[in-house]
């Protein structure tokens, strides 16, 4: 009889803990420390190379990135990498250690209670991490121009004559002049603020580049018929979730994306709550944002034309079945007296439904 063997690492910057498993005893037939360098790895797999029978490993998610899996994937070791906010916790246990980590790790593969993640490819990985950077040089940007606008304030300044961040807007900064060292502390925010904004724009010239790419482009536009979806939207989209057909089911990616309710059910009673917020927060994001736009009367404007011209007609068929159920859901849940933000929630976690759908057609 074939031996099984399952090896748990607790993934640390510093070091990594290992528990191997054999079959099914209880206690971990080895339990080691290694240093995640270049003779870590080749003692990590020599050692799973040497055992007789089949080789799991799994180890969890974390700041240490995908590294671990992909040398070991090299190797041609069977790796699997653990979501850590469902691996299993059982309530009584106050100790927590690498080791106990490592055990448990192996024991809960072994018993199939763990949530496994999907690995980007380097390239996916990549692109991720320039939409995340771009998501973050817009968040930085928002933050200095309210800084700047609570600063002027302090000294009875406040902008009354339009939008702010316009052209007439700046003209009206910089004819404000502040006594002593404020004004020095005013003119470095406005120079943080132009560096900020030039990072954001090298980032979205990218992006767009990015999306002229033979692989992603029929992605992009499939995605773009919708409302609310441009390409930013499509990319982040595209980045954080890859491939929508390993979903097998629209409601596996609303949960994947955290846009289903939660619910605590016991005998009789059913109680559901707000959405689980469990799962990708920038798909969620970008499903909630584009959801406003199905508030408004529908209109077919230039931009949307556009959009949809040369497209499939499938595409454009499930472009439009979208737009009607999406507004009359909006309008429906509103008029209920159901607040406007909960019905772009629910309107969300059905356009996630024709993202699927979409994705099913056309994918990267």
């Amino acid at each position: 009889m074939k031996s099984m063997h399952w090896i748990g690492i607790d993934d640390h910057a510093d070091k990594w803990t290992i528990a191997h498993l054999v079959n099914d005893e209880s206690r971990p037939a080895d339990e080691f420390e290694l240093v995640p360098n270049e003779f870590g790895y080749r003692k990590l797999i020599a050692f799973a190379k040497s055992l007789k029978g089949e080789v799991r490993i799994v180890y969890e998610a974390g700041p240490c990135g995908y590294e671990l899996y992909r040398r070991l994937t090299k190797a041609r070791l069977h790796c699997q990498v653990a979501a850590p906010s469902l691996t299993p916790v059982r309530p009584g246990q106050r100790v927590k250690t690498n080791r106990r980590d490592a055990a448990k790790l192996s024991g809960y593969l072994r018993s199939n209670e763990l949530t496994f993640i999907s690995v980007p490819d380097e390239a996916r990985e990549s692109l991720r991490d320039l939409m995340r950077a771009r998501k973050s040089a817009q968040k930085d940007l928002l933050a200095i121009r309210n800084q700047i606008g609570k600063f002027v304030l302090r000294y009875g300044h406040r902008y009354r004559d339009g939008k702010a961040w316009t052209g007439r807007f700046w003209g009206w900064l910089n004819k404000i002049k502040l006594d002593g060292y404020s004004q020095s502390v005013l003119d470095e925010m406005i120079i943080t603020h132009r560096h900020r904004l030039e990072q954001r724009i090298r980032f979205d010239a990218m992006i767009e580049e990015a999306a002229k790419r033979p692989e992603y482009a029929p992605f992009v536009a499939a995605l773009a018929v919708l409302r609310g979806i441009d390409t930013l939207s499509a990319m982040t989209i595209l980045s954080e979730l890859g491939d929508l057909r390993r979903f097998a089911t629209a409601p596996q990616l609303m949960a994947a994306v955290g846009l289903v309710p939660s619910e605590h059910s016991t005998g009789d009673k059913t109680r559901r709550y707000a959405i689980t917020k469990t799962g990708n927060a920038y798909v969620r994001h970008i499903a909630v944002e584009a959801a406003w736009q199905y508030q408004r009367r529908l209109t077919t404007g230039a931009r949307i034309k556009l959009r949809r011209k040369n497209q499939p007609k499938a595409l454009v068929d499930i472009a439009e079945k979208c737009d009607l159920r999406l507004n009359r859901k909006f309008h429906r849940m509103t008029s209920r007296g159901k607040r406007s933000t909960v019905a772009a929630v629910a309107v969300a976690r059905e356009l996630v439904g024709f993202i699927w759908a979409i994705g099913q057609i056309v994918h990267p």
